[in-house]
């Protein structure tokens, strides 16, 4: 028996596999869990998502299209589940965006407004978003997850504007945690460490960062995807049902170092 059998719900942000949520969800899949999935409506982000998903055993997926910043596709989406499946009991939330002009060293200060305020509303705002919609489906509770990075708590040169929106998705986390306990939902975020992702690929320095997470993290190296995947399920599974309003490290140890 898996930690997670009977349990189906949403996922946000698989965008290749070497996504966090596609690592996720190879976790979630292993321990019996039903995933239905949503993919960015441009381009060629369809076939990339259900290429990433048929690797882990689904040939044909629940799917559907979601920019998470455009309100009636968030509707759309659980709108449509909904219809198909009822009960809703649990939501990854691993989408996260911020122009990648104002993601290198040293220009943080040249962030226009714009780009802050889009940084903020996909990559915190829309936990929120899906929050307010996703409670009204969990009947019998749920839990509610999403991705940040150490970057929301201390400075990583490069990071920038996505730092600023990744503590405002961890506080987020506490307010909703606070908020919806009483309907038995828990929010939790995992601060994972770097992963060689699409969207690391946008950072400054991501190169640097790599080898001096390694260097310093007191398990000397830097973690993997299943070891993200393996908090989620805990997270998201009967394990972790006293546990809400928290941010869990899984960054070898980083955090705690101070030189």
């Amino acid at each position: 028996m898996g930690l997670m059998d009977g349990k189906r719900g949403l996922v946000f942000g698989i965008a290749n596999d070497r996504s966090y949520a596609w690592w996720v969800t190879r976790q979630l899949l292993e321990q019996g869990a039903e995933c239905c999935y949503t993919y960015l409506p441009f381009g060629k982000m369809e076939r990339r998502v259900r290429n990433a998903v048929r690797e882990l055993g689904n040939d044909d997926p629940w799917l559907m299209e979601c920019d998470a910043g455009k309100d009636e596709d968030l509707d759309a989406v659980f709108e449509k589940y909904q219809q198909d499946f009822g009960k809703l009991d649990f939501i990854v939330h691993s989408i996260a965006f911020a122009e990648r002009e104002f993601l290198k060293i040293g220009n943080f200060h040249t962030t226009t407004r714009q780009a802050f305020t889009q940084a903020l509303d996909i990559s915190a705002f829309t936990l929120v978003a899906m929050a307010q919609r996703a409670q009204p489906l969990m009947t019998e509770g749920g839990a509610i997850i999403s991705l940040s990075y150490y970057g929301g708590e201390k400075v990583i040169p490069g990071y920038n504007v996505m730092g600023i929106a990744k503590a405002a998705l961890e506080h987020s986390t506490r307010y909703l945690a606070a908020e919806l306990g009483a309907k038995n939902i828990r929010v939790n975020s995992i601060s994972g460490g770097p992963l060689k992702t699409l969207a690391a690929s946008a950072v400054g320095g991501i190169d640097e960062m790599f080898e001096h997470q390694a260097k310093k993290s007191p398990i000397q190296r830097n973690i993997t995807g299943d070891e993200v995947g393996n908090t989620a399920v805990y997270l998201l599974s009967d394990l972790s049902s006293g546990v809400t309003g928290e941010v869990i490290h899984v960054d070898g140890g980083f955090n705690i170092v101070g030189l």
